[in-house]
């Protein structure tokens, strides 16, 4: 099998947890080391990688095939320039770039050079979404009439990463969890004709925005997407409504938290949620009405990391396209526009 050598941007909690497992589970990567700025862990977890002392070392290492951008956002735009300008197939962190002028120049570039560019929008391959997209696949609920994700969380405390709570141009909620949920509306509906934002500050103390409410509107069907900071008793994460029935689920994916722990993933059991954790199912089946708890699908993101070997390795296209990547930084940069004007903003 071929591998494809890659390259961590940083040893912190996204390369240790969400990258690194899951590119020493895939036989098709061999994982050869991290930059690290002043902290040097990686070794203390895989003893045989390196601990490159600078961004220039990765890009002028010719063995480099592929680089995981998971640095801050603001950074996002010009190391993954220069990765791909030094012939590097890249993932990109979420979010993509602060904007969209920004997200296209990249997409632009990496079809010119021919290189491979994906945007890692890993909660696609949550247990949850992958249900609700099942449910939507199979038509149980008939013509969807509207839908509401929500990510919150209770957490009034301020984030001890600096560039988190730091004025930037890529701080705040909106462009931290916002992805998550933005992705997974245009993964399952497609890109909206218009946009409506209400985004706020909630936090005492806090520069950034830490709550949104984005409404998207679509030809026949509405879209809400919710996020926010003082939620102590969660909401359904997914509530699906269509003219035959609904679909409500809570979130429930395993595989952060296990990840967290040191747990490794696997193919077999992994992303595999807990009983009681089902989704509410209550909708009409030829002719009969049905209300009942449907199984959740298992998750995993070895399945993200499989897409961009099969991309870079087989021509495929990505899992997560940049231009997917595109549309999200489209509807963030008019969320913005439209909760500094308080009008919808048409796309």
């Amino acid at each position: 099998m071929q591998k494809i050598k890659t390259a961590l941007l940083s040893y912190g909690m996204s390369g240790k947890i969400f990258h690194a497992p899951f590119l020493e589970l895939h036989p098709g990567f061999e994982l050869l080391g991290s930059w690290e700025r002043s902290k040097k862990l990686i070794q203390e977890d895989y003893p045989e990688l390196k601990s490159f002392p600078s961004f220039e070392s990765i890009l002028e290492d010719k063995s480099i095939d592929l680089v995981v951008v998971n640095t801050p956002i603001d950074t996002h735009f010009e190391y993954a320039k220069k990765v791909l300008l030094a012939g590097k197939h890249a993932i990109v962190e979420k979010a993509f770039t602060s904007n969209v002028a920004e997200a296209q120049e990249l997409a632009v570039l990496a079809k010119e050079k021919g290189l491979k560019l994906s945007v890692f929008q890993n909660r696609r391959w949550d247990s949850e979404l992958k249900t609700v997209k099942k449910i939507l696949d199979e038509k149980l609920l008939g013509e969807i009439v509207e839908a509401e994700f929500h990510f919150d969380r209770y957490n009034p405390v301020l984030s001890p990463k600096v560039h988190k709570e730091t004025i930037n141009s890529g701080s705040g909620i909106l462009k931290d969890l916002g992805p998550h949920i933005i992705d997974q509306a245009l993964y399952l509906f497609g890109v909206p004709n218009a946009v409506f934002a209400d985004i706020r500050i909630t936090r005492a103390h806090s520069l950034v925005d830490d709550y949104l409410d984005i409404l998207l509107f679509y030809s026949d069907a509405r879209v809400r997407l919710k996020a926010g900071f003082f939620v102590r008793e969660p909401n359904p994460s997914y509530v699906v409504h269509g003219k035959k029935g609904s679909f409500l689920k809570s979130r429930g994916d395993v595989q952060e938290d296990e990840l967290k722990v040191g747990k490794k993933p696997n193919l077999t059991t992994w992303g595999t949620e807990q009983e009681g954790q089902e989704g509410l199912l209550h909708t009409e089946i030829d002719g009969k009405i049905i209300r009942e708890k449907v199984p959740t699908l298992q998750g995993n993101y070895y399945d993200y990391f499989d897409g961009v070997y099969q991309s870079i390795v087989n021509g495929k296209s990505e899992p997560v396209t940049a231009q997917d990547g595109v549309n999200v930084m489209r509807i963030i940069d008019a969320a913005i526009q439209s909760n500094e004007q308080r009008k919808a903003i048409n796309l």
